[in-house]
């Protein structure tokens, strides 16, 4: 990792676990500092000063989920969710609020830190190769590697650092399928696992928030047990 250590946010509050991360983050190059309740959570996190954050969905003062929701207002930090094992629930509502990846609780603390290595390096631009500086255009949807901007008439659409890259990964391949298992390598940087709903909820809200396509229709359609397609007018 080359430049000044990038600084990870840990809101969880267990103290030995965030001391635990911090020790294994250190190795990896990166700055971490805890926190362990979701106001000050929130606090820190709308500061700007973090690459990443790390947010547990149970903590006092303010849930997890009402960090994520009011962070989401103004901050499109790249946020990885921890969810207690089995709450499918809870991986969903937090995909859906804008969380970029979650990782079931109890889990193993180096596969945290993969996850936090491969999210930051897809935020810094290193997830899908940019084979040319300039804008890549789909009908009325149009994006810019180089700057990480999507517009949609023209009209700049805010996106997370998972939508943005799941986004750029459908636009290279425009009316082709791209399968779940690799946009989930792509994307998320690990294997698609059994029950993993995390890129159809990616799926989802950038159907939201592009709209349709420029005749009306599906932007981004399902092809059944095989992946998702963006769809080019006329095709």
């Amino acid at each position: 990792m080359t430049g000044p250590a990038p600084h990870v946010l840990v809101v969880d509050d267990d103290e030995e676990l965030t001391e635990l991360i911090g020790e294994l983050l250190d190795h990896e190059g990166f700055v971490m500092e805890a926190v362990h309740d979701g106001a000050s959570g929130l606090e820190r996190a709308q500061s700007g000063r973090y690459a990443l954050v790390v947010l547990d969905v149970m903590l006092p003062k303010l849930t997890g989920f009402e960090v994520l929701t009011r962070l989401r207002q103004s901050s499109a930090v790249p946020v990885l969710m921890l969810t207690a094992r089995g709450e499918d629930v809870d991986r969903i509502v937090g995909l859906e609020m804008g969380a970029d990846d979650y990782l079931p609780k109890p889990f193993n603390p180096r596969e945290l830190v993969a996850r936090v290595r491969a999210l930051h390096r897809r935020a810094s631009g290193g997830a899908v190769p940019a084979a040319a500086a300039g804008s890549i255009v789909v009908d009325d949807l149009a994006v810019a590697p180089a700057a990480r901007r999507v517009l949609v008439h023209g009209e700049e659409v805010k996106l997370t650092t998972a939508e943005y890259e799941l986004l750029e990964v459908l636009v290279r391949n425009a009316g082709s399928v791209v399968s779940r298992e690799e946009l989930t390598r792509v994307v998320l940087g690990r294997r698609l696992a059994a029950f993993d709903r995390a890129i159809d909820m990616h799926v989802s809200n950038l159907r939201k928030k592009l709209g349709p396509s420029k005749s009306g229709g599906e932007r981004i359609k399902t092809v059944r047990s095989s992946g998702y397609i963006l769809v080019k007018e006329g095709q």
